[in-house]
């Protein structure tokens, strides 16, 4: 080996041994607790400052301030986290959004406090732990990794660790300690953090934002090893650190000559990507962040002193307000988390990248340097430098149609680094450019007016959106993403409009920002920053259009007449403590639902509506009065079958005639085959869901009946066998659209949406359905369940026997030829699983096809026409 090559290995090895003690402190954190510390990179730094701190500051020898940071401070940081942030939210059971939110705000507040204590600049003087011998280095990866892996594997706090990390409550159920185990987890994530930062601070910018983004890019040697596997992750950061390293040795030419450079200096982002994007994401599927509390309203008052706020500096005498511009125009890109994140639920980490190019694509087209396209005057530049960035949002829509929870924040924020590092940070991209404003718009007085008047109809233009059919759709997929499909929403359509249309608000207010400030700065919207806004939106309200103004005005006027790193401290303050604070808006008065307007008359919908069925036209009953009377099931030959639940096969009653209903597609099963992990569900199935008749599906827990009904309803696909409709193959269709063709479905979990009222949850399948035309739809649905009363009431509020009527109502809204209920009379009374009993006779009378998965053998008997009975996968009579 050359002696370059072997200088350049001892610096790979260097590089990978601070990555490799990342990755580790990530792993543990991760399996003792379930968290992902995206706050990793700010310990390191806040130790990294400690040990400077205390040696050059303080004279203290560098042994002593070496264990003081790294076995003292480090540990205590993990230990307060734990207690003081994450302990709380694991008591709630909190989602993975709300405890990444909480991660989130521990990394904005550490690096808000290290800039109000520290200062902004970088410093070069960090003292030198271990030398400059990398092998040094990677023996103290090797030993810490040897360790953790042989505690795992041979001590009872090992065992008590995998425990907790396959089934917490299990585990405490067991008598383990999962309080103490999650805090030995998280106080050595914490040392090695500080044994990162202190390795890493002297060879990089020490500054509270630079080292703590290093090691945020580093994430994807965790990410790679799926955050188990020890050994994985030690050798991916060994193998990415020495190959940059030996890379660097390559000088490419020509015009993409910088591109790969970058990409040839970065493969930790680039890996990252990789990793985010390519690789299964981590994590549990979880909920999505920020569901608001429902029916929140701004009360007049708010609005009138916002809108007093944002006026009061053009009334100022001076010329110069150059802060007060940067106001509006970060509101603006603030906005844009609203939609994306605040009404359609996806976790965006990344939409400073898309504010920043926003800036940087204006700047370019005003300058005549952006390739093919003339030089443009600064408003048209503006315009089309929207419309350029706006399907780049397909960089994180995209993940997001098939990414959930932790993966999806990953996904995002890879793209942020990944934009930052080569593009903002490049100066083929962005050397020497200046913005100017709009011709006759030099002064601050009239660029700020301009500002106001975008952002005001930006808001009025997310209003209208949030108000309307999508806007109910997305707060559909927000509150329960099955369910929204199930209703009928397109959920990839629509995860790839609420990102594109993010990225187009977010390229609008950067490119006002960029303009306003009269250049482009990269720093303005490098990752970090990201994060804050994204942290910012959140304890606000992100469902909120009064938070973009506020956490706007509250950023730029903290920044400003503060010390740098105030807005950050505080909002970080706010975010850490999301499991004991809810986000500010949601303490506001709730909001009186107004009546929807009926399309048809153009009436409140509380107005009566003609009494017809749900299906094809005939009269249906309100669900009052007497249960029916039970009686007999019969198999599809026709004969009697024993009712189940009565061992002499006697009914009740003679069961009435079967409808004769009106021509009506088949909903039938053709050897359904169904694999999970080797283990064989469904064996063969074969059934036929019968027009204008109740097919029950009984069986033994575990038999498979869920299965099968997942398989008809387009929510899993099975291994091998045909779902077909009216004869027509439906097996490869997803289940929204199965839905459009007439399969509605209920869940065995309840799947409706709590922050919408209960004729909001019904408009949904109305809207999204089979017949979308049908402008009484919704309030037939209505009163053949009974819900006419409760119809403007929150569904958050609500009974379960209740949502269970919202959730067939919902589905029957949108007229479906199959109705697939998954054990609908669960946690119904007497009384409620009587209506619903009348309720499936009447849609049976009506033509619909009914198929009933149920543990109730008298409401099966009550009213199912045929029985179906599984066992093993199998049906067996």
């Amino acid at each position: 080996m050359s002696s370059l090559s072997y200088e350049l290995v001892l610096a790979g090895l260097a590089v990978g041994s601070a990555a490799a003690l990342t990755g580790i402190g990530l792993i543990v954190t991760y399996r003792a607790t379930g968290v992902l510390n995206l706050a990793q990179g700010a310990i390191a730094m806040v130790c990294a400052y400690v040990l400077r701190n205390l040696v050059v500051e303080w004279g203290w020898p560098l042994p002593l301030a070496a264990c003081v940071t790294l076995l003292l401070v480090a540990p205590a940081i993990g230990l307060v986290l734990d207690r003081a942030v994450f302990r709380p939210a694991a008591v709630l059971e909190l989602d993975p959004a709300r405890t990444l939110v909480a991660s989130i705000g521990v990394f904005v507040l550490l690096v808000g406090g290290a800039a109000l204590v520290w200062g902004d600049g970088a410093r070069a003087d960090a003292p030198v732990l271990l030398g400059d011998d990398p092998w040094v280095q990677l023996a103290v990866v090797l030993l810490l990794a040897g360790a953790v892996g042989a505690v795992t594997r041979w001590t009872p706090l090992g065992r008590e660790l995998r425990a907790v990390v396959d089934n917490r409550e299990l585990a405490v159920l067991g008598g383990i300690d999962a309080d103490r185990v999650s805090a030995a987890g998280w106080a050595f994530g914490s040392f090695t953090a500080g044994v990162t930062g202190v390795l890493l601070a002297p060879y990089v910018r020490l500054d509270p934002y630079g080292l703590p983004l290093l090691v945020v890019e580093v994430i994807a040697v965790a990410v790679a090893a799926r955050m188990r596997s020890l050994p994985v992750a030690v050798g991916t950061a060994l193998v990415i650190g020495v190959a940059q390293a030996q890379l660097t040795r390559l000088h490419p030419e020509g015009w993409a000559g910088p591109l790969v450079q970058a990409v040839v200096t970065n493969l930790f982002v680039v890996a990252l990507l990789v990793a985010a994007l390519v690789l299964p994401g981590v994590g549990a599927r979880g909920p999505v962040a920020g569901t608001p509390a429902s029916g929140t309203r701004v009360p007049a008052g708010l609005w009138v002193a916002a809108g007093v706020l944002y006026l009061l500096p053009l009334g100022f005498a001076g010329d110069d307000l150059r802060t007060a511009v940067q106001v509006p125009a970060l509101a603006v890109v603030l906005l844009s988390l609203v939609v994306v994140t605040g009404r359609g639920g996806q976790i965006s980490l990344g939409q400073a990248a898309y504010a920043g190019l926003g800036a940087l694509f204006t700047a370019l087209l005003a300058a005549g340097r952006f390739p093919g396209l003339p030089r443009l005057p600064e408003l048209t530049a503006l315009l089309v430098a929207v419309v350029l960035v706006a399907p780049l949002g397909l960089l994180t829509g995209w993940p997001a149609i098939r990414r959930h929870g932790l993966a999806l924040a990953l996904a995002t924020l890879a793209v942020g680094v990944a934009v930052s590092r080569f593009v903002f940070a490049q100066p083929y991209a962005t050397a020497g450019l200046s913005l100017s404003r709009p011709a006759g718009l030099d002064s601050d007085h009239a660029y700020y007016a301009l500002e106001l008047a975008v952002l005001a109809v930006a808001l009025l233009l997310v209003a209208a959106l949030r108000r309307g059919r999508t806007g109910r759709a997305l707060a559909a997929l927000r509150d329960h993403e099955a369910g929204a499909e199930a209703s009928g929403v397109a959920v990839p359509a629509l995860k790839v409009l609420a990102f594109v249309a993010g990225a187009a608000l977010a390229a609008l207010g950067g490119g006002l920002l960029g303009m306003g400030v009269q250049a482009f700065d990269p720093e303005a919207y490098d990752p970090v920053r990201g994060l804050l806004w994204f942290a910012a939106i959140l304890v606000l309200g992100a469902d909120s259009l009064l938070s973009p103004l506020a956490a706007a005005a509250l950023l730029v006027g903290l920044d400003a007449g503060a010390r740098g790193g105030a807005a950050a401290a505080v909002i970080g303050l706010l975010a850490a403590f999301t499991a004991r604070v809810p986000p500010l808006t949601t303490l506001l008065p709730a909001a009186p639902r107004p009546p929807l307007r009926s399309r048809a008359t153009g009436s409140a919908s509380k107005a009566p509506a003609p009494a017809t069925g749900p299906g094809r036209g005939t009269t249906a009953p309100e669900p009052t009065g007497p249960a029916p009377r039970p009686r007999r099931a019969e198999t599809d030959d026709g004969r009697a079958s024993q009712a189940p639940g009565r061992p002499d096969g006697t009914a009740r009653v003679h069961r009435p005639p079967v409808a004769r209903p009106a021509p009506a597609p088949r909903l039938e099963a053709h050897g359904l085959v169904l694999r999970y992990a080797g283990s064989t569900v469904l064996d063969g199935v074969d059934l036929v869901v019968e027009p204008g008749r109740v097919t029950a599906l009984v069986g033994p827990n575990g038999a498979g009946k869920s299965s099968l009904f997942h398989c008809l309803a387009g929510t899993a696909r099975p291994t091998s066998g045909r779902v077909t409709l009216d004869g027509t193959d439906i097996t490869a269709r997803p289940a929204h659209v199965r839905t459009r063709l007439g399969v509605g479905r209920t869940f065995q979990e309840l799947a409706v949406f709590p922050s919408l009222t209960v004729e909001e949850n019904v408009r949904v399948g109305g809207e999204q359905g089979r017949v979308r035309d049908d402008p009484y739809a919704v309030e037939r649905a209505l009163r053949l369940l009974g819900l006419t009363g409760v119809r403007h009431l929150p569904a958050a509020g609500l009974s379960t026997g209740a949502l269970r009527r919202v959730e067939v109502a919902r589905a029957l809204a949108g007229r479906p030829h199959a109705l697939l209920l998954d054990e609908p009379s669960a946690g119904l009374d007497a009384a409620e699983t009587g209506a619903l009993a009348r309720v499936l006779g009447a849609l049976a009378a009506d033509g619909t096809a009914v198929l009933v998965v149920e543990h109730d053998l008298d409401l099966v008997a009550d009213v199912a026409h045929t029985v179906r009975v599984m066992e093993a996968g199998r049906i067996v009579s």
